[in-house]
């Protein structure tokens, strides 16, 4: 670790708030095509456990051809903990301290809840009056909220867990990915310390 990343470490270690418990990444499939992506990737699961206890990674792609590809060099990354990878097609929740859905957009994945939840209130096995949010986290691929959400390289989320962040905190950096390192993680996390959560209040 370098001096200055030795600073931040530090500034972190020494902030008497919350550190997030839960850290999402929104990356892009041409992220995944650049040379050592995959390693910065196994990296930033190292630097992210050194705080976190959870880890979602969000790959957005534009050509959904792409996804088994990516599918299969996903499953078999050599990460520091159990993954569980989604694609577009799987309702099957991801139960797994680091988790990546590759091209599963947060409209598709809430119009699938809602969807089994009108057929459950179809064969009358729940009440609409009873649906509540929990009923709707059951129901969802990626259930946990995230507190930290890293999206690198611009400015939007890319149809990102639209349900589970919408109290997130929100971390833009113009670094792209093949340019990340633990400094520009590490500005994240101290971000977030600074920040005062509302939770929509």
């Amino acid at each position: 670790m370098g001096l200055y990343e030795r600073y931040l470490a530090r500034r972190i270690s020494r902030d008497d708030a919350a550190l997030p418990e839960h850290i999402a990444l929104v990356i892009t499939e041409r992220d995944l095509l650049e040379r050592g992506a995959y390693e910065t990737l196994i990296e930033f699961f190292d630097w992210a456990f050194e705080y976190a206890e959870r880890v979602t990674v969000y790959v957005s792609v534009l050509d959904l051809a792409a996804v088994p590809a990516l599918r299969r060099e996903l499953e078999s990354i050599n990460a520091p903990r159990d993954v569980a990878v989604r694609g577009p097609d799987d309702r099957d929740p991801a139960d797994a301290p680091i988790q990546i859905g590759i091209g599963l957009g947060g409209k598709h994945e809430f119009t699938s809840a809602v969807r089994t939840l009108a057929e459950s209130v179809d064969e009358g096995t729940l009440e609409p009056d009873a649906i509540d949010d929990d009923h709707v986290e059951d129901h969802l691929v990626f259930s946990s909220e995230p507190d930290l959400v890293i999206k690198t390289g611009a400015e939007r989320l890319s149809d990102f867990m639209i349900w589970q962040s919408v109290y997130s905190e929100l971390y833009f950096t113009d670094v792209n990915w093949r340019d990340f390192r633990k400094r520009d993680f590490l500005r994240a996390v101290r971000e977030y310390c600074n920040r005062s959560r509302r939770f929509g209040r």
